[in-house]
């Protein structure tokens, strides 16, 4: 790589990160680039230099947002043995109803709502992507036969739509408590495992093995 590229990489990672972090404050519905390029110490025609467009900055930042919302979903699909999907839920909900993540999720919710009605502009594919993440990380933490089964893709479906309910709740009421325990009502669910004999509850900190 160039000296010249490799400056204008520094750069543009520089200015995606700055943005990001306006994108945070300040949403992405009426987002300007002329406003945005003044907050960060930049110009339009920088970034329309490095980014192509308002649509290939736009694309870059649910980019960036993705990737925060990877590291946190990761971490549980590292454990040495699957931890279970009741306890992943309860980590995941932990996660989504600490304060300081409201402007990631308010950003996430965004691009998910954008998705869904501009399907073909910037924004296209954001919700499809983020539910499969999600259920592969969900898969991940279920035992092999659950994972694997009929039963366990509909378990792990039934958990990721309590959580965006919730979280949806959680944003637009701000009642934690309340969001909260829907959420561990519906625990007791997942907290069944199937087995040969019928079935039988889980441990609130157990496996589901």
């Amino acid at each position: 790589m160039s000296k010249e590229a490799t400056i204008q990489s520094a750069r543009q990672v520089e200015l995606l990160e700055a943005a990001y972090q306006y994108a945070l404050a300040h949403g992405l519905a009426d987002l300007s680039l002329r406003p945005l390029a003044s907050a960060i110490g930049s110009s339009p025609r920088v970034l329309m230099f490095l980014f192509g467009n308002k649509d290939g900055l736009v694309k870059a930042l649910l980019a960036r947002a993705r990737t925060d919302e990877l590291t946190v979903l990761d971490q549980l699909a590292q454990a040495d043995q699957p931890i279970g999907l009741a306890p992943a839920v309860e980590q995941i909900w932990a996660w989504l109803a600490t304060e300081e993540h409201r402007p990631l999720l308010r950003l996430w919710a965004e691009a998910y709502a954008r998705s869904l009605v501009e399907p073909d502009g910037a924004w296209a594919g954001f919700a499809r992507a983020t539910v499969n993440d999600w259920l592969d990380v969900l898969a991940a933490c279920q035992p092999q036969p659950e994972r694997d089964s009929e039963d366990g893709a509909t378990r792990r479906t039934l958990a990721l739509a309590v959580l965006r309910g919730a979280l949806l709740d959680l944003l637009a009421t701000d009642d934690e408590r309340r969001a909260g325990a829907a959420v561990h009502h519906q625990l007791a669910l997942l907290r069944v495992v199937v087995t040969d004999i019928g079935a039988v509850p889980t441990g609130r900190h157990g496996s589901c093995t």
